[in-house]
Order: C-alpha cells, then sequence, then structure tokens
C-alpha cells in the first residue's frame, strides 16, 4: 500500500515505456534498478524467452519452461517496474505515447524499442512460412518438434517407399547458426533417441539436408572453425548443398537452384527455414509516426546514431534486432544475442546517468566477446578473438555460457539437470506430439 507521500512521487516521477521483453529490453529495465522512474515494459508475452535454445526444445531436449521465465517473476522485486502483456499498434509524438491493440494508450518521456526481428522468407512469405517454419518462438518451436516427430510416426506406416523415403527426409535452409544446430541435433535424434523406437522402420538412415548458398558454413567464423563444423556434420551423415539457393516450396518438396542455374528438386515432407530474417514491423510503425520515409534500411530495420537513438528525437532508442547501429567500418552490427545484452544496459545505464543528472556516455561501444556454435553432442566451435576452439572443451564452454546467460537461476538448474540426464542417456525426453496430428498416409495396418 503507496503512502500519499510515495504517490507524490510517482506522479512526478520519469515515465519510460520499454517496448519489448527480450534481451534488450529485459537488460534495459534490470540497468534501471533503483532509478526515480517509473518503468513500463510490454511484451506481446508474459515471459522472457532465452532464444539460443529454441533448437533444444523443437528437437525434444528441453521443455518451453526449461528456456522462458515469466516477466512478472523476473522483475517481482524491482518495485519500479510494472510488466504490461499487450500488443503495440503505433506510436504519437504530440503528445508522446504508445498505442495498443486494445485502443488503450501509455503515454511516456523516453522510450525505448526492442521488438526484435522475426523470419524473411525474401518476398514469399504467404507461400513459403505455412510449409517451411522457421525457429524464432515457442510456437515455431513446438510446431517443427510436431513435425519431425509426426513425420517419423508417419514413416513407419507408408506403404509407398517414395512416400516412407519422402517423410524421413529432412531439409534445413541456411547454413548459418541455426541451421547447423538444427542439422545436428535432427540427426541425433534420429540416430540416438529414435533408433530402437520404431518396428518398421530405421530411423537412423533418415536423410538430414543442409541448403547453404554460400561456399562455407558459418561465415561469420574463422575458415578452420567453419570447416571444423563441417567435418562434425559430416561425421553426423548430414548432406550439404553447397551454393545452392531454394527457388521453390510446395507441399511435399523443395526445389533449389546451383550457381550454374541447374534446378534440383528434393521430396522432402518436413523443411525447416533458417535463412535470414528481418526486423519487426514496430520499425514501420515508428517510421510512419516520425515521418521518415528513409528511417529504415532494406530488411526493415532502424537507422540510429552511436547512441541508439534516432537523429532529432532525444526521446527515442530503438535496441537490438530492430536497430541498424553504424560500426566503424561502415557496415551494422549483426542482430545476435550479444549486442542486443549490451545495447540494453547501455541505454539502461544512460537513461539512469540522465536521470541523476550525471554526465553521459557520448557513444555504444559493442564488445565482441566471442561467437560460438554447437553442432552435436560433445561438438561445438568457439571463437574469443584470437583464441579458436573446437570439439569437446568448446562444447563444455558453449554449454557454460549458454546456462550463465539464462534468465533465472531455477532455469539454469533445470536445464544443467536435463543437459546431463540427455548426455548420459542419450535420451530426448520432451519429444511430444501436441496439437492437431497430422494425418497418416495410407497404411497397411488395421
Amino acid at each position: 500500500m503507496s503512502t500519499p507521500g510515495s504517490a507524490a512521487v510517482r506522479q512526478n516521477a520519469r515515465e519510460i515505456v520499454i517496448v519489448g521483453g527480450g534481451f534488450a529490453g529485459m537488460g534495459c529495465a534490470r540497468a534501471l534498478a533503483g532509478s526515480p522512474a517509473l518503468i513500463t515494459l510490454i511484451d506481446r508475452r508474459n515471459f522472457h524467452l532465452f532464444q539460443p535454445l529454441l533448437y533444444q526444445v523443437a528437437l525434444g531436449g528441453l521443455s518451453p519452461a526449461n528456456i522462458a521465465a515469466p516477466l512478472r517473476g523476473i522483475f517481482r522485486s524491482q518495485r519500479n517496474v510494472r510488466v504490461l502483456m499487450a500488443e503495440v499498434t503505433g506510436f504519437e509524438l504530440d503528445p508522446q505515447r504508445v498505442l495498443l491493440a486494445d485502443g488503450g494508450s501509455l503515454p511516456f518521456d523516453t522510450l525505448v524499442i526492442a521488438g526484435g526481428s522475426r523470419h524473411h522468407y525474401f518476398g514469399h512469405d504467404a507461400d513459403w512460412q505455412p510449409l517451411a517454419p522457421g525457429l524464432k518462438t515457442l510456437e515455431d518451436a513446438t510446431r517443427i518438434r510436431c513435425d519431425v516427430l509426426n513425420a517419423f510416426k508417419r514413416a513407419e506406416r507408408a506403404v509407398d517407399p517414395a512416400a516412407r523415403a519422402a517423410l524421413l527426409t529432412f531439409v534445413v535452409v541456411g547454413g548459418g547458426p541455426t541451421g547447423v544446430e538444427m542439422a545436428g541435433a535432427i540427426c541425433e535424434l534420429a540416430r540416438d533417441t529414435l533408433r530402437r523406437e520404431f518396428r518398421s522402420i530405421d530411423p537412423s538412415a533418415a536423410r538430414i539436408i543442409l541448403v547453404e548458398s554460400g561456399d562455407r558454413l558459418l561465415d561469420s567464423f574463422a575458415p578452420d572453425l567453419s570447416d571444423s563444423a563441417r567435418r562434425a556434420l559430416e561425421r553426423l551423415g548430414v548432406e550439404i548443398l553447397w551454393g545452392h539457393r531454394v527457388v521453390d516450396i510446395r507441399s511435399g518438396h523443395v526445389v533449389v537452384r546451383d550457381k550454374a542455374g541447374g534446378e534440383r528438386r528434393i521430396e522432402a515432407e518436413t523443411i525447416v527455414w533458417a535463412a535470414g530474417v528481418r526486423a519487426s514491423d514496430l520499425g514501420s510503425r515508428l517510421a510512419a509516426a516520425l515521418g521518415h520515409d528513409d528511417l529504415l534500411d532494406r530488411v526493415g530495420r532502424v537507422k540510429v546514431d552511436t547512441r541508439c537513438q534516432i537523429p532529432g528525437f532525444d526521446s527515442i532508442y530503438v535496441l537490438g534486432d530492430l536497430a541498424a547501429f553504424p560500426t566503424d567500418d561502415g557496415s551494422t552490427l549483426p542482430g545476435v544475442a550479444p549486442v542486443a545484452m549490451q545495447q540494453g544496459e547501455w541505454v539502461g545505464r544512460r537513461i539512469a546517468r540522465s536521470l541523476a543528472g550525471r554526465a553521459l556516455e557520448k557513444r555504444f561501444r559493442y564488445r565482441d566477446r566471442g561467437s560460438m556454435a554447437t553442432i552435436g553432442r560433445s561438438q561445438a566451435i568457439v571463437q574469443l578473438g584470437w583464441l579458436r576452439l573446437s570439439g569437446r572443451i568448446a562444447w563444455l564452454l558453449w554449454l557454460f555460457v549458454h546456462i550463465l546467460n539464462l534468465a533465472k537461476f531455477e532455469n539454469r538448474v533445470l536445464v544443467l539437470i536435463q543437459w546431463l540426464w540427455n548426455y548420459v542417456t542419450r535420451n530426448r525426453s520432451a519429444r511430444l506430439i501436441t496439437g492437431a496430428t497430422s494425418p497418416d498416409v495410407p497404411t497397411s495396418l488395421s
């Protein structure tokens, strides 16, 4: 219960609205702990999601609750933060307010937009997205999990050899970290977990095809680490199509084209998209509110200055995947979790210093603490400046870093226990088919 004095303080406090409860938004809110501000954190979901481990949910290694934490629970003890589950539909500048889907609005003195990104199908969203899900949300992960498990279930009952082969063919589009991790995890699921669970098929004979438009995987890593990842995938049995682009996706098949123009049709019932992302539509809504036609780059990101702000609009910050932050070499920072984390913390500290009347840092500087990707059991690559690791040591480091960065201690304990169990037993216990299931193909079983 608030006292009259505390109510007066709240009335005079600065209103800060943060849109997005991901890495950037959560980091910003945490950095404002103890500041004399009223912070409203808005998200369409009531939880923070640790996206780097979504593929583990998609392949049954972890349960959704292992990598998600309720936002209200995260900020339970931070009394200057309130969490609002709502969808933002637009912005206004006079007066300054955020517009909500339910018709309401929120006034702000300072606005932080960290709306994240969505899948990018290069102009084919309506046609390809229903057939080739990407991996950005828990719903995406559970859908992919059901698609993969349903494929094995249907293959066991298939009479036609061609239909069975298509059901046991899995195509992953994109050779970045998500694509590499997905391809390796599907292989391990088929080879280790499902191998003894079916009677009419051999799951370990499944084909996993990774389609990459370039000439190497994980092109943000050093070439020797990319080559190490390639060898690890090939040992697992992944087929890699180099220099191929997807030109069509239909129900039951995908068409790829090589650099010489030759096309190839791959019969596959399960296709996973990991080939690209674009910024959320909050960027275009902000551009409309500001009246800036050239505010966005080609993938919908908001062009910001070195303070994560739009020139001329000092009350607005844009962070994470939604921001096209300029680097010294003329490019922009990548849309990865470490960038979002550091930007969120930096902007939160900057706002807190402003409220306290202290000198402000003039620019955000990203500190690249390295990159890492896992390929499979005891296989990962790590690049930390001059230090390059691969194999078991890199995998253990990958495990440690990902557990450490989970939002709550409870999540860290649960994930550690589940991973230990998975490693010892080679089992993935979260293999549940939920929701509507796919109909079986014609069968000889009654």
